[in-house]
C-alpha cells in the first residue's frame, strides 16, 4: 500500500493527494459554506508531480481521499547517455535508469549525488 487516507477538510496547501491515480501537489483549496440542504464542499487545484498537468476536483469536506506516501531519497549518478541517466540508491544500492528531463541536461555528471522522489512505482530527479 503506497497511500493512506484522509478527509478533505484535513488537507492543506503544499501537501499531496492522488487525483486520477496520479500523485499531485495541492496548489489551493477553497472551502464553501454548507447550503440549506447540502454540506460544505472543497475545490482543490493541484499539479501532477510527474506529468506537470494541472487538475481540479470538487469534493464534500467529509469525503475521504488517498494521500500518496512520497519518499525523498539520495542516489549517485553512475553513467549518462543523451536520453537517460543510470542511478544507484545510496541506502539500498539498487541501480535503475531514469529519463533525463530537459531542465536537467548538462547539470548531471557521473559520481555526483542527486535527490529523487519515489512514489507509486514512479521516480523523478528533483535536485541535481
Amino acid at each position: 500500500m503506497a497511500w493512506s487516507q484522509a478527509e478533505v477538510r484535513e488537507l492543506k496547501e503544499g501537501r499531496y493527494l492522488l487525483i486520477d491515480e496520479e500523485p499531485c501537489r495541492i496548489i489551493s483549496i477553497q472551502m464553501s459554506k454548507p447550503g440549506k440542504h447540502g454540506e460544505a464542499k472543497a475545490r482543490i487545484d493541484a499539479v501532477g508531480l510527474f506529468d506537470g498537468s494541472k487538475r481540479s476536483v470538487v469534493y464534500p469536506v467529509k469525503h475521504k481521499v488517498q494521500i500518496p506516501m512520497i519518499g525523498r531519497k539520495q542516489a549517485q549518478v553512475l553513467s549518462l547517455t543523451d536520453a537517460e541517466v543510470q542511478l544507484m540508491d545510496l541506502e539500498t544500492y539498487e541501480t535503475f535508469s531514469l529519463a533525463i528531463e530537459p531542465a536537467l541536461k548538462g547539470t548531471l555528471t557521473p559520481g555526483t549525488e542527486v535527490q529523487y522522489l519515489d512514489t507509486m512505482g514512479k521516480r523523478r530527479i528533483t535536485k541535481p
